[in-house]
């Protein structure tokens, strides 16, 4: 995928995004080129489960997470951030507080 392309998510059924996550972690792995074994074994999981979740079947989260954790893949997470956001009326409330000169007491 190119910065230029956009897929539509919210379009796609559940199968299908299950399925694109195990072609993401599939691609990943292989080009790590690590075989289904070391990574289901480093992440504590069976080999069937990473099977299953690279042919787009459901898994556990938590799985998900020790695989992605293991192919060092965990950035996608910063995407789940959620970081306090001021709104202009509270932020001018702020500004209006601010000292703006030095006085002699």
């Amino acid at each position: 995928m190119n910065e230029n392309s956009y897929t539509n998510w919210s379009s796609m059924t559940d199968k299908a995004l299950v399925e694109t996550i195990g072609k993401f972690v599939r691609h990943y792995r292989l080009s790590q080129n690590k075989s289904q074994v070391e990574v289901a074994e480093s992440a504590g999981i069976s080999r069937s489960t990473l099977s299953l979740l690279e042919r787009g079947t459901k898994i556990s989260l938590s799985s998900l997470i020790q695989v992605l954790r293991i192919l060092d893949l965990l950035y996608i997470m910063d995407v789940f951030k959620v970081e306090d956001e001021i709104s202009p009326i509270e932020y001018a409330k702020l500004q209006k507080n601010k000292r703006q000169r030095a006085r002699k007491w």
